[in-house]
């Protein structure tokens, strides 16, 4: 499994980017890849996909992308592709809003998506994804799996969602090593603003 490319950008086509890593071209599947710069280095998260008649790497920049990506491709009849072909054209956040409020007109806006994909999407991902909303400006931000368990914890636990977010948002901006250290770091925050 390869986790991640850090390579230079040595081209950059329609529907993906050939990253320069150590003399190996890498063609990774992404996202708009002509914002990428020709020659400047840059780091993709990546899936690598095996099927019979092909071997591929899907590559993002930021993480959010990542594991909204992983998400999607958990669809029933949703495909890496298509999921790629989504994240071009909509931020992570406003799909996630989208799944969230049932938008299925919005997700049939999406390349390669029809009425069935869209109320599949909204019926396998609602309410399994964590928007936080900033308190500045009001950007939204789409949570790793160990947010994601930390808000679920906090909520068992009867905080609001309204204290869970200011406090997600601290705890996304510390390090921490999986599932248990967001939680513990979430309650110590939450016990201090007592």
């Amino acid at each position: 499994m390869i986790a991640f490319v850090k390579g230079i950008v040595f081209r950059t086509l329609k529907d993906y980017v050939i990253l320069d890593n150590n003399g190996i071209g890498y063609q990774i599947f992404t996202p708009n890849p002509q914002s990428f710069q020709y020659g400047s280095e840059v780091t993709l998260f990546t899936y690598h996909h095996v099927r019979e008649d092909a071997i591929l790497l899907f590559g993002f920049a930021k993480w959010e992308e990542y594991e909204l990506f992983l998400r999607l491709i958990e669809v029933k009849g949703l495909g890496p592709k298509t999921a790629v072909n989504i994240l071009s054209v909509s931020s992570a956040a406003r799909l996630v809003e989208a799944i969230e409020q049932n938008d299925v007109a919005y997700l049939k806006s999406m390349p390669g998506i029809g009425a069935k994909t869209a109320q599949q999407i909204v019926l396998d991902l609602k309410n399994k994804l964590v928007v936080v909303e900033s308190e500045l400006g009001g950007k939204k931000e789409v949570l790793s799996d160990s947010l994601q368990d930390a808000n679920d914890a906090l909520l068992a636990l009867g905080y609001k969602q309204s204290e869970i977010n200011k406090v997600l948002k601290q705890v996304s901006a510390m390090e921490y090593a999986g599932s248990d250290e967001a939680i513990r770091l979430s309650l110590n925050l939450l016990a201090n603003r007592k």
